[in-house]
């Protein structure tokens, strides 16, 4: 045996090998199977980044391929999520996207709630409605909220027990007033009247008098009818205040603002014991760096890892060897094309493909916002357009090439890419085409040399007979 054949099957056994590695690697990441696009939209990305993974009712479906950074502070992050195909049923126009955490403080991820079985099924590129994490800080600062109305509420209760108590001492010292006072009208009624019985003074005098005396004699008992009922008054204050001391309101006060300090004693130790826990978590390790830069370094790692085995894999697609297996598995994916790679597939750009110029002016139009949309004398020219073609649109492949004059190159991007999908998504529903044969892709205001224009704004139709 010769030493080339030697090395050659040492290389070929090499390649293998590699090559079957990457293909486990692929099948666990669920890069070589059939998926549908999502967007969702986020104010916070919570360090949500390219490659996190996405999870469909707890269930592992996909990850995030793109994050469109927005141009202003009132816009939201876009996210692009790549589910797979075998999970759609569960994503309907109802279902909630939302940021979820292994653990405390473990890896973030997005998950998709399953909808509700009356609403439809979503469909493909369509945005899905998002709710905003929950931060473990905007929770401190909420138990923090809670612990002071606590406090707040512990000093109107002080505030009201003080007024209690200073309400009883002035019940207390004017019953003692009118008691006191009371007893000096008994006095000086009994003094009174027993001089009238000895017939001192003036009205000694007029009681001699037979013609007076019934007269005193009415005055006197009427006197002492008064006197008895001042005395009953007497004795109905003295009832109050017995009944007063008998309840124990003093002591049953004591009790309460006992019970009251020993709450708030609770209260402190258990937020005494939340901040150390913080403390803890974000105190330094043995290298000197805090719990949130190791975090930091972590997602970081992570979003290097994600990338490279991404490059890898595109890169393995490219591979002369391997290129036939990948378009046998779906490599030309028209729901996700890039416009540079695009113009140099000859199997896109050919002469031989059937291609339809349609004017912007001709097909959309703009609200009182600016937003664009397809105008209804559009959409019936795309369908009579579209309809000539008769069964053959079913056998091919289909391309909606977006173009837009605006002048900055943003614009044309944003612009470019919302005509493509809106037509793109009016033929798909219009025809009931599957979704995997008829893409978009946004090429600004330059089509591919073979088109055979320098510059358009509008849109092109694409159709790729099958080979």
């Amino acid at each position: 045996m010769n030493r080339p054949f030697v090395v050659g099957l040492f290389v070929l056994a090499g390649l293998a090998l590699f090559a079957t590695g990457l293909f486990m690697i692929g099948n666990r990441h669920q890069t070589f199977a059939k998926h549908i696009d999502f967007y969702s939209e986020f104010a916070d990305l919570s360090e949500i980044a390219k490659g996190a993974k996405v999870e469909v009712a707890g269930m592992d479906a996909g990850q995030v391929i793109a994050v469109l950074v927005p141009d202003s502070p009132s816009s939201k992050f876009r996210i692009t999520m790549q589910v797979n195909q075998s999970l759609r049923g569960l994503v309907r126009t109802d279902s909630v996207v939302t940021v979820g955490t292994a653990g405390v403080v473990g890896e973030k991820f997005l998950t998709i709630s399953a909808g509700s079985p009356q609403a439809p099924a979503a469909a493909a590129n369509a945005t899905l409605a998002s709710r905003e994490p929950t931060e473990i800080s905007a929770l401190l600062d909420q138990a923090k909220g809670v612990i002071g109305d606590i406090d707040a509420t512990i000093r109107n209760a002080n505030g009201v027990i003080t007024t209690a108590h200073g309400v009883l001492t002035s019940v207390g010292g004017n019953l003692n007033a009118a008691l006191t006072s009371a007893k000096s009208t008994l006095t000086n009624v009994n003094e009174v009247v027993a001089g009238v019985k000895d017939g001192k003074g003036a009205a000694g005098m007029l009681l001699r008098d037979p013609a007076l005396a019934d007269q005193v004699r009415m005055s006197v008992t009427n006197a002492q009818k008064a006197t008895a009922e001042i005395e009953r008054a007497a004795e109905n204050a003295n009832a109050v205040i017995s009944e007063i001391q008998s309840r124990e309101f003093p002591r049953k006060i004591d009790q309460t603002l006992g019970q009251v300090n020993e709450t708030a004693a609770n209260l402190n130790a258990t937020s005494q014991t939340l901040h150390e826990a913080v403390a803890q978590l974000a105190a330094p390790d043995e290298k000197g760096l805090t719990a949130a830069v190791n975090l930091r370094q972590s997602v970081s790692s992570l979003h290097t890892a994600a990338g490279n085995i991404a490059d890898d894999t595109e890169a393995l697609k490219h591979n002369f060897l391997l290129r036939g297996f990948f378009k046998n598995r779906g490599y030309f994916n028209l729901t996700h094309l890039a416009p540079d790679r695009y113009r140099n597939e000859r199997v896109f750009v050919a002469n031989t493909n059937n291609r339809v110029w349609l004017a912007a002016d001709e097909l959309f139009q703009r609200d009182s916002s600016g937003a664009e949309s397809l105008s209804p004398a559009g959409a019936s020219l795309l369908e009579r357009v579209f309809s000539q073609y008769g069964a053959k649109i079913l056998e091919s492949a289909i391309v909606i090439e977006g173009y837009s004059a605006a002048p900055e190159a943003s614009a044309r991007l944003v612009s470019s890419q919302s005509r493509s999908l809106l037509v793109r998504n009016r033929l798909q529903n219009a025809f009931q085409l599957d979704p995997e044969t008829i893409g978009s892709v946004a090429l600004e205001n330059t089509p591919p040399k073979e088109a055979g224009r320098t510059t358009w704004d509008g849109v092109a139709i694409v159709i790729v007979p099958p080979k």
